[in-house]
């Protein structure tokens, strides 16, 4: 059974880029064009991993990442940050948030991927 990766980037070629790269790698993805899309995707199917952008309008990555841990159905999903941000302050308050791994765009689908893998839920 394929493992399901949530992308969430208000940037529509991110998501394209890292589509294809999950899906080249066997994953099922669901797509969110910022938090709050992404949070009304969250309907309590099993989502094995969230990949999220930091800046993105009405919902930011960090906002977003606080309310998914919210959640009970998602409290231990992982999160990768997808981000232009490489700021130190920017990482802790990502981590702090619970956010697992924080890869800088532009970014190696191959870098990427290794990170899902690693962190994936079973």
């Amino acid at each position: 059974m394929s493992k399901t990766v949530m992308i969430v980037d208000d940037s529509a070629s991110v998501r394209r880029v890292v589509g294809i790269a999950l899906k080249g790698a066997g994953y099922t993805v669901i797509e969110g064009s910022d938090g709050r899309d992404a949070l009304a995707k969250l309907t309590g199917q099993k989502v094995h991993l969230i990949i999220s952008d930091v800046n993105m309008p009405n919902m930011d990555g960090i906002s977003f990442l606080k309310a998914v841990k919210q959640l009970p159905a998602y409290r231990f999903t992982p999160v990768i940050m997808l981000t232009t941000e490489s700021e130190e302050s920017k990482k802790r308050e990502g981590q702090a948030a619970g956010a697992k791994a924080w890869v800088v765009k532009p970014f190696q689908p191959e870098q990427l991927i290794g990170a899902v893998q690693r962190l994936c839920l079973p």
